[in-house]
């Protein structure tokens, strides 16, 4: 099991490592501090604009650019374990992601496209989402059902004639608040009495249609997550052809699986990088404050604390990493366990190296002079993000009882 870099990988990761670190980084803190000024919350003022477009062009120029593509015609020709040092060190910036056309839920969306899609969907939507020209959103989770169960979702998609008429709503859509959002995959109930895993399928809906109403941005933890957001939506008969639908009929879980086991590994890729740079701002906090005659690593338990972090993220990347090189033998069913602990164990662990940071920080890590607040939130939401830790938490223990001859 080789969970090290390739030379083609180790290559990129330095020099993404590089942006991040001397372009992007930098830039985080004057791109969150502009607000307003253009008379919508959800769109990018023009500095914003200007900071994400000249460090898009600089990525693209570079080469760096939908390096999550590992195991696609055309990609930049890594394994999936290369990806997952890559991914972390994106995880050092908020911008990182989409500077390098790498962001959820895009890539998602692309992969749906890549291997899914139609040729006419690939260019309309595919081309334009690797181009950086356009953003996506999928539309999965519900209000009224515990869509942890995706067999609960409800959405309608019912035929009429020549066409497919959806009805019903869906929140936490995120991206789905960018005016650059032209298009949403949509999971939908085609059957409301088929089996359980072939009553729901997915659709393709473009964003100009008139019977589709934003109702409002979802909060995380106060804050509306401008100029992105996570919005909830109401579809009211919206029409779309047949061909609109992904494979066909009955094929959403299908679709489903294939899209969300790589945006999972993802999202852990990227927790890993926020739990290091976390770590980092709790040590150099700790050595340059003074308190009862010692700096704060000597007090109270605090280099114990360090230790634990320490320990905490090496494991949690080793996971990741053997997660990473079991998709790349190909079987993603002896792969999903792996998924599944890892999403489990890398925002958990992140979420503890975090709040750490933040006790080490006092008032000042709770406030916006840091970028912890709002890192505690995206780890904590990150909890919830692509299946809950106690569904994940299932698929692990029945991973185990399947191993032992045990239902």
């Amino acid at each position: 099991m080789d969970l090290g870099l390739t030379p083609r990988g180790r290559e990129l990761r330095d020099a993404v490592a590089t942006m991040v670190r001397e372009d992007i980084a930098p830039l985080d803190a004057p791109f969150h501090a502009e607000t307003g000024g253009t008379g919508d919350r959800w769109q990018h003022t023009p500095r914003q604009t200007e900071i994400l477009e000249s460090l898009k062009e600089k990525a693209r120029e570079q080469g760096l650019w939908n390096l999550w593509q590992t195991h696609l015609p055309g990609g930049p020709g890594i394994t999936t374990v290369d990806y997952a040092w890559i991914a972390e060190e994106m995880g050092q910036s908020w911008l990182a992601p989409e500077v390098f056309n790498c962001n959820a839920p895009d890539t998602g969306n692309m992969e749906v496209f890549a291997r899914y899609g139609t040729e006419d969907m690939k260019s309309l939507w595919l081309e334009r989402l690797m181009a950086g020209e356009i953003r996506s959103a999928y539309l999965m989770t519900e209000p009224e059902v515990a869509s942890s169960d995706a067999s609960n979702i409800a959405l309608r998609c019912e035929r009429d004639g020549d066409e497919w008429v959806l009805n019903g709503e869906k929140w936490w859509a995120t991206g789905a608040g960018d005016p650059r959002c032209a298009v949403h995959i949509v999971m939908c109930r085609t059957a409301v009495d088929g089996p359980r895993h072939r009553s729901h399928s997915m659709v393709v809906v473009p964003t100009d249609k008139k019977e589709i109403t934003v109702l409002r941005g979802m909060q995380v933890f106060g804050d509306d997550e401008a100029p992105h957001g996570h919005m909830h939506i109401r579809y009211d008969d919206v029409r779309v052809p047949l061909d609109a639908m992904l494979l066909g009929e009955g094929r959403g879980f299908e679709i489903a699986q294939g899209r969300l086991g790589p945006g999972r590994i993802h999202h852990c890729m990227r927790a890993v990088g926020m739990a290091e740079k976390c770590l980092t701002l709790m040590v150099e906090r700790g050595a340059a404050r003074q308190a009862f005659g010692s700096d704060l690593n000597s007090l109270g338990g605090n280099s114990e604390r360090i230790a634990e972090a320490r320990i905490g993220i090496e494991a949690s990347r080793l996971l990741c990493l053997k997660a990473a090189w079991a998709m790349d033998q190909g079987d993603m069913k002896a792969a999903a366990p792996l998924i599944s602990q890892v999403k489990i164990m890398a925002p958990r662990v992140a979420l503890e190296v975090c709040d750490a940071a933040i006790q080490m920080h006092g008032a000042a890590g709770v406030s916006q002079d840091t970028d912890l607040a709002r890192i505690y939130a995206h780890l904590r939401t990150l909890r919830l993000v692509d299946g809950p830790d106690a569904v994940h938490l299932r698929t692990v223990a029945r991973a185990e009882m399947r191993a032992r001859g045990l239902r």
